[in-house]
């Protein structure tokens, strides 16, 4: 939705190397854009014990809780199926993005989120290993090629379900080994949440995302790391690095008290719902349209490069505008 186009001759540049970052890998390897689902999946994981608790202190019952979470599971669901049905003016049966794989990944890390850390740990593992395994051993020929884009599990999925294989080659069933950040993100939310000395708290996110950056990159060889069909190694790696910067949020935010700047990333966090629907429908597009004829005449003859990166710029500012003028508001889209 934000990225810009680097000219050929900025290739080897530091605005090209930084450029790069805010664009998905093509197949094999890893940007910081390959990293925001992830986080997303992650954080939403970390919130869940925080909700849920505080529900229960108001007297809310487990069972009115599950019941929550399956409607809120099934909403998510159909959110992010029904926005694929938007530009082609038809239903078609796709659930690729991040609203439709948080529907399961939620429900999932839900079912276990009162069970004992070593099974919790134990279930993230199985669906990365039944996940691995699926993909290596797929005997449906001219998809049993594991990692080769376009044969295999992941694109005979999508094309039983959709009936054509994703153009970027991103797969449905990434949900399943994915669940395994929210389920992270959940075991995270309870270790904040405990009784444990901060100390204690920043040494087990810390030990926890080294361990996943080192099986994540240290495997990397054998199994190599693709956002778009979610390889266990991604898992690791992307997990590891949302442990990591959760123990360094944790560690400047609630230990150090530095919280200058906070509400900026806050008035987004309370209504991520809306911005996410409000950017995919258009909404960001038609900022960018408005904004665009002006970016051109106050920064056009800086060169076409620095005139799109001030636009997205702006259209993201606005973006934030809209959320902060909701918060003032008090207005939250939940569900």
């Amino acid at each position: 939705m934000f990225e810009f186009m680097i000219s050929p001759e900025l290739h080897g540049s530091i605005i090209h190397t930084i450029g790069e970052q805010f664009h998905h890998v093509d197949w094999e390897g890893l940007h910081f854009w390959d990293l925001i689902q992830p986080f997303f999946m992650f954080i939403v994981g970390v919130s869940m014990p925080f909700s849920f608790s505080k529900r229960m202190a108001k007297g809310d019952t487990f069972k009115q809780l599950q019941k929550h979470a399956f409607r809120r599971a099934f909403l998510l669901l159909v959110l992010g199926w029904a926005l694929y049905c938007i530009d082609p003016g038809r239903i078609v049966f796709r659930f690729q993005n991040v609203l439709a794989q948080l529907g399961v990944t939620y429900i999932l890390a839900f079912l276990i989120i009162r069970k004992k850390p070593m099974i919790q740990i134990g279930f993230s593992l199985l669906l990365i290993l039944i996940s691995e395994g699926i993909y290596r051993f797929f005997p449906v020929e001219g998809f049993n090629q594991a990692f080769v884009p376009g044969h295999n599990f992941g694109a005979w999925l999508n094309i039983l379900i959709s009936g054509n294989e994703d153009t970027g080659h991103w797969a449905m069933f990434n949900a399943i080994p994915t669940a395994a950040h929210t389920i992270w993100g959940v075991m995270a939310g309870q270790l904040l949440i405990s009784e444990r000395t901060n100390k204690k708290k920043i040494q087990l996110l810390l030990i926890a995302g080294i361990i996943g950056l080192i099986i994540g990159y240290g495997f990397s060889y054998y199994t190599p790391i693709i956002k778009r069909i979610s390889t266990s190694t991604f898992v690791f790696a992307s997990g590891g690095w949302a442990l990591l910067a959760l123990a360094l949020c944790y560690w400047v935010i609630d230990i150090k008290k530095y919280q200058k700047g906070v509400l900026f990333f806050a008035v987004v966090g309370m209504n991520p719902l809306f911005i996410y629907l409000f950017a995919h429908v258009g909404g960001a597009e038609l900022i960018r349209k408005i904004f665009l004829p002006f970016s051109n005449a106050l920064f056009g003859w800086t060169g076409t490069l620095n005139a799109n990166i001030m636009l997205s710029i702006v259209v993201l500012l606005f973006l934030w505008f809209i959320c902060f003028w909701m918060y003032k508001k008090k207005l939250f889209i939940r569900i």
